[in-house]
């Protein structure tokens, strides 16, 4: 795919060449059926970059016209179009010409999921959805909705949000929370909140940080040290069993029961107590004359 691109000599990034870029591609000749299905067979079988070039040239325009139906969305008509001309490629490496379909009709497909892709990763930081009910809501809502002569901002009524939801098998709540997302793209915070001004203040400067500073981290990490420190001695003051009682019962994720060690020490449930209680008591004894 890389050597497709570098040979067709094409920019497709930058927004004030559009204008030259649809000039340029419109010199690329439409392939007749049988031309096309010739040169796909041959690139089949060599790979030659030449071949995928004219393949990809004769379809330029069919990404353009592609991308026209996603302008709603006010994305970059130049990046959507980049991104289709990349589905275009993969379209090449994996066409097969012998299943008898037409390589526009193929190549579609990967050119709208490729661009879809880039919307959906494009158009808000936060996880709109994943599922493939989810993505068909996104693409197709303000469809329904121009069609339903629904282009400006008021709610829906809960009958048309109903209807959409029962044709997009989605959840009436999914298409509310949709058309709200819709209505309100989200905005940068590094938008400069008074253009006028010299000072470039952005709204991301009114943002607390509440993270802990480095002074913060590091006392705690010397307080935890030292509380750690001051048990580990604290325990020295419990002999073998109290200890093994002390964890058993307090320190694991489950405790063990007192039945349980009082079968392993041979003593009453009630003594097992005394010798938990204890442990603790004589803890705190020892942590208060260390500290």
């Amino acid at each position: 795919m890389d050597n497709v691109l570098a040979l067709n000599g094409i920019d497709f990034s930058p927004e004030i060449n559009m204008v030259r870029y649809l000039q340029r591609i419109r010199q690329y000749p439409i392939l007749t059926q049988e031309d096309e299905y010739n040169m796909a067979v041959k690139y089949q079988q060599t790979k030659d970059p030449a071949i995928a070039q004219v393949l990809v040239t004769s379809h330029l325009r069919l990404v353009v016209k592609v991308v026209s139906k996603y302008k709603g969305y006010g994305l970059p008509t130049s990046e959507m179009i980049s991104e289709g001309n990349i589905g275009l490629l993969y379209a090449i490496e994996k066409f097969e010409p012998e299943k008898g379909f037409r390589f526009s009709t193929y190549a579609l497909w990967w050119i709208k999921a490729s661009i879809q892709k880039y919307i959906l990763n494009s158009w808000s930081l936060v996880k709109i959805g994943t599922t493939a009910a989810q993505k068909k809501l996104f693409f197709n809502l303000r469809k329904i909705k121009n069609k339903l002569n629904l282009t400006d901002d008021r709610e829906m009524s809960p009958k048309v949000l109903s209807s959409i939801a029962n044709s997009l098998d989605v959840s009436v709540q999914d298409v509310t929370d949709m058309n709200m997302r819709l209505k309100s793209h989200d905005g940068s915070l590094n938008t400069v909140i008074d253009a006028s001004a010299e000072s470039g203040t952005e709204w991301l400067d009114f943002i607390a940080d509440n993270k802990p500073n480095q002074e913060e981290v590091l006392a705690h990490s010397e307080t935890m040290q030292y509380r750690k420190k001051l048990f580990n001695e604290a325990l020295s003051c419990l002999n073998k069993r109290e200890k093994d009682i002390l964890f058993k019962r307090r320190l694991y994720d489950k405790a063990v029961t007192l039945d349980d060690l009082s079968k392993v020490y041979n003593i009453s449930k009630e003594r097992v107590r005394q010798i938990e209680l204890n442990s603790i008591k004589k803890i705190k004894k020892t942590v208060g004359v260390l500290s």
